[in-house]
């Protein structure tokens, strides 16, 4: 037998979640969630119903009364078997974590002929920016690697920085192997039909027309995060799409350089890119780091 769902905006249940939230455990923060995400649905629901015609024979006090009950008790149940996502966005600001962006970068033609490179995961700037201690010890494992490669191609280091810290999430997203294991591929570079090393797969979200498609692609592996580093400075010094990118001393220019290069099919990645180049995370990570 089904046992029967709480009214969606029961005060006496509010009341109580309001309580266990203070307390700040997982579980309260997912149930204060879903319930957000119900109250929201329900508004949903009634808005819709406002905008139909409401003088039909069949309708009375009786039915709108049922009508909202039945809507309480959908948008409870809506929320509980998945909802809209909003639920999950509430949950992790409650808890303190950050927001994963959706994975949305296609790079195309590396060093190698054929191949391709994309962005598979990692957290949106200004989204659930991350605390400074992760940032600052994501750029202190980085830096050395990120120097090198700067070097090589005629750009700050700190714009390779920030573009593995969009790509990953601040190294919090890194694609993992089978055993779940690192696969050190901080800038998400796909395995195209040339490339010989170790590969993994990931599901990852590009965009194509316009609309967010979803699927399962492969990425290259690496045995450390200098070679990661590596394979960037040869993708982008080796390919003419990105000689706007190779020299250029403009965090803004560098992004935009990469998106027009086709770096990314996520129309926003230019932005989300100079975002981290000139913000406060970025920049209070470094100083620390130099300490």
């Amino acid at each position: 037998m089904n046992s029967v769902q709480p009214n969606v905006l029961d005060p006496s249940s509010l009341a109580g979640l309001k309580l266990q939230t203070r307390e700040g455990s997982p579980e309260a923060n997912k149930a204060v969630a879903q319930q957000f995400e119900a109250m929201f649905l329900q508004i949903v629901l009634k808005t819709m119903r406002e905008s139909i015609p409401q003088d039909g024979m069949l309708e009375s006090e009786g039915t709108k009364l049922f009508q909202g009950m039945h809507d309480q008790q959908l948008a409870q149940l809506m929320s509980r078997t998945g909802g809209i996502g909003l639920a999950q966005v509430v949950e992790r600001q409650l808890n303190g974590t950050s927001i994963p962006r959706l994975p949305t970068y296609d790079l195309k033609g590396p060093a190698q002929a054929g191949a391709t490179a994309a962005s598979a995961a990692g957290v949106a700037p200004q989204l659930g920016t991350p605390y400074s201690g992760a940032a600052q010890g994501f750029v202190t494992q980085v830096w050395p690697q990120a120097q090198q490669a700067a070097a090589s191609l005629g750009v700050p280091p700190h714009f390779l920085v920030a573009q593995a810290a969009l790509e990953t999430g601040w190294g919090k997203s890194v694609i993992q192997r089978a055993d779940g294991s690192t696969s050190y591929n901080l800038f998400n570079i796909k395995a195209g039909r040339d490339w010989q090393g170790e590969v993994v797969e990931a599901r990852t979200t590009e965009y194509e027309n316009g609309r967010a498609v979803e699927r399962v692609e492969r990425f290259r592996a690496y045995g450390s995060y200098a070679e990661s580093f590596q394979d960037y400075t040869r993708l982008i010094g080796q390919n003419s799409r990105y000689a706007g990118v190779r020299g250029q001393s403009d965090g803004d220019a560098f992004a935009r350089a990469l998106q027009q290069g086709g770096y990314a099919t996520d129309p926003a990645y230019a932005d989300k890119l100079s975002r981290i180049i000139n913000g406060n995370t970025l920049r209070q990570g470094l100083q620390a780091s130099a300490r």
